[in-house]
């Protein structure tokens, strides 16, 4: 579920920094790939967050990490049409979602991909929480962009979906988070109750 890791690369010119291509993507320097990759070796087995609950040096290496990524990405503009993508989660520190992974088994069951669905040009973020075959958890809000690197939201809705029923459930809050690192591939993010989370561009579009 991870990216791979990145390839070792020629160190940088001076004041070499994160930057967009004409078409929206992004070309990384050799101190943010470098910065990317120590990330990632971090996270790798952790069960997106689960094991790292139980290790408090752990996580602060994994945060620490998380924050020079953010200094790379202090610059940078996050909150534009690359934004607009199924992300997938790889990494977490928010209790619900890591509580919902855990205990999924009680309800003979096992959570599958944890998704953000974010679609800039309709204001629309989906959270998803599958449970395969069929199952599915999914939270629609609506944001508002309020600054190069941070979004607004505001859950409207939710719902809860197995093979054949549906159970709506009503909404239940606002907030917001700051992208503080995007490229490419994956995702940084800080939300306001200081949660971390780190999510891939998924090889598949997630549609309701």
């Amino acid at each position: 579920m991870a990216v791979a890791l990145l390839s070792a690369c020629r160190p940088p010119p001076p004041a070499a920094a994160p930057l967009r291509s004409r078409r929206g993507a992004f070309r990384t320097s050799c101190s943010a790939q470098r910065a990317k990759r120590k990330l990632l070796e971090l996270i790798s087995e952790e069960d997106r967050g689960l094991r790292t609950q139980k290790d408090a040096t752990k996580r602060d290496a994994i945060v620490n990490a998380i924050e020079s990524m953010a200094v790379i990405g202090r610059s940078s503009i996050t909150t534009g049409d690359s934004l607009s993508a199924t992300w997938r989660l790889l990494w977490t520190t928010e209790k619900e979602q890591l509580f919902i992974i855990e205990k999924a088994g009680l309800f003979g069951t096992s959570a599958g991909d944890i998704l953000q669905v974010i679609d800039v040009k309709k204001r629309i973020l989906n959270n998803v929480i599958t449970f395969p075959p069929d199952g599915v958890f999914f939270v629609r809000s609506d944001i508002q962009i309020a600054s190069p690197q941070r979004v607004n939201f505001r859950f409207n809705s939710a719902v809860l979906r197995g093979k054949n029923w549906e159970l709506p459930l009503p909404p239940f809050g606002k907030g917001w988070f700051e992208n503080v690192y995007m490229d490419g591939d994956i995702r940084v993010a800080k939300d306001i109750r200081g949660d971390y989370l780190i999510v891939d561009r998924a090889p598949y579009n997630w549609t309701e």
